[in-house]
């Protein structure tokens, strides 16, 4: 049997890495990940990211089909993300991965 892995650019691992590519996709889908979160929330415990890239990052991620966005119609506006059911069935895929990361890497 051959079981040489052939690439192709519509393969599963490249659809993957096109959703969750970026410094912080990963990082921002395993804190939203815990319970729905409000973007100056977030924007607090990422510092390290600017505003427009923190914007950029979680448009795509909704864009994606991973996380909902809900808009609060007040004053000041009120902005929350959560996983959909897409993005819910990515953690067990975000554990294991940080798992690995834990065991093998210092």
């Amino acid at each position: 049997m051959n079981h040489s892995k052939k690439y192709s650019s519509d393969c599963g691992l490249n659809k993957v890495q096109k959703m969750v590519g970026g410094k912080w996709k990963l990082s921002l889908l395993w804190y939203i990940s815990e319970e729905t979160r409000r973007f100056g929330e977030i924007k607090r415990v990422f510092p390290d990211i600017t505003q427009s890239m923190l914007t950029k990052q979680l448009r795509e991620l909704e864009s994606d089909g991973l996380l909902h966005r809900k808009i609060y119609k007040e004053v000041p506006p009120r902005v929350e993300y959560s996983l959909t059911k897409l993005g819910q069935r990515f953690v067990p895929i975000l554990h294991s991965m940080s798992e690995w990361g834990e065991s093998n890497l210092e």
